[in-house]
């Protein structure tokens, strides 16, 4: 079992763990294994370096501990704080993933039509399960609701002269008028939604939020710029930030410095390193050593399996 460094702020107990994970692909009719009977632990208040080969498979082992990706049946399990996360699903598994855990890619996955702000604030636009199933059906409801009672009420003045206001024809505007009105409680719904939503980006609490993160991060002159108009060291800051919005336990970086020169990797560290100075638990994945060096402990991945821990 790994011990963990003696770090200040790190705990004894594990926050997040895997025990005897196995995980494996299919190319076509053949089985190629990725992870085999992996273990680690990741201590409250640490940096824990996966350090590996490319195709060692610490993405995927990283994946997994995020809830992105799920071992083989029977093939081990990821705790976190005491629970299992892959019994975790549907809102549950969402709320992990988008509340607990904060993730950092290579690649950075920045949405280009948004702004840097945008971007960096997109996990707080998430709607929750039942909002986002709830509020459309809703405003569908009412708004059918109110345009079929105008049209039992005052559906003659639709129909033509000659014809008499039975209420067989009544029902028939009023069913009409309805599912109008469902389209327009839809549609109001959709306006009133982008609205709040560019009224929560301008002058809500987590607006500020990812303001001053932003500003601490050297983009308060960027928050309106695209993807596109970013350098590579710009635009993983962004998604450094984005990932830290909704306050997570545990940052997941995978590769984090890879696509980066020398330099601004070691920015990007640095970053990282006062984020973990102020008590923020992360497990990086890398293949490189001096990256890894900025960890408390590392621990080394080859062929799919954990083969030591260093200090």
């Amino acid at each position: 079992m790994n011990t963990p460094l003696d770090h200040p702020s790190a705990g004894t107990d594990p926050i997040l763990s895997c025990e005897g994970l196995r995980k494996t692909y299919r190319l076509g009719r053949i089985p190629v294994p990725v992870l085999e009977e992996a273990t680690v632990e990741v201590h409250e208040g640490e940096w824990l370096a996966i350090l590996g080969a490319s195709g060692s498979g610490k993405s995927t082992l990283l994946h997994i501990l995020g809830g992105l990706d799920h071992p083989d049946r029977d093939g081990g399990a990821v705790s976190y704080r005491g629970e299992t996360v892959s019994n975790l699903r549907g809102s549950d598994l969402n709320s992990y993933r988008n509340g607990d855990i904060g993730f950092v890619f290579q690649f950075y996955h920045l949405l280009p039509e948004l702004s840097v702000l945008e971007n960096a604030m997109l996990p707080c636009l998430v709607p929750g399960r039942w909002l986002a199933a709830s509020l459309p059906l809703a405003s569908a409801t009412l708004g059918a609701i109110a345009c079929g009672l105008a049209g039992w009420f005052f559906g003659d003045v639709a129909l033509p002269a000659a014809d008499d206001a039975t209420p067989a024809r009544l029902a028939v505007v009023a069913l009409t008028w309805g599912v109008v009105g469902a389209a327009l409680g839809v549609l109001a719904f959709q306006l009133l939604q982008v609205v709040a939503e560019r009224t929560r980006l301008r002058v809500g609490a987590r607006a500020r939020e990812s303001r001053r993160t932003l500003e601490e991060f050297g983009l308060g002159h960027r928050l309106q710029h695209r993807p596109s108009q970013l350098s590579g060291g710009e635009r993983q800051r962004t998604a450094i930030a984005r990932a830290l919005a909704n306050s997570p336990k545990v940052l997941l970086a995978d590769e984090p410095t890879g696509n980066l020169d020398a330099h601004t990797g070691r920015e990007i560290l640095e970053l990282l390193k006062i984020r973990h100075d102020a008590g923020l638990t992360i497990a990086m994945v890398t293949h490189d050593p001096k990256v890894a060096a900025y960890a408390d402990r590392v621990i080394r991945i080859e062929d799919g399996r954990v083969l030591a821990t260093e200090r």
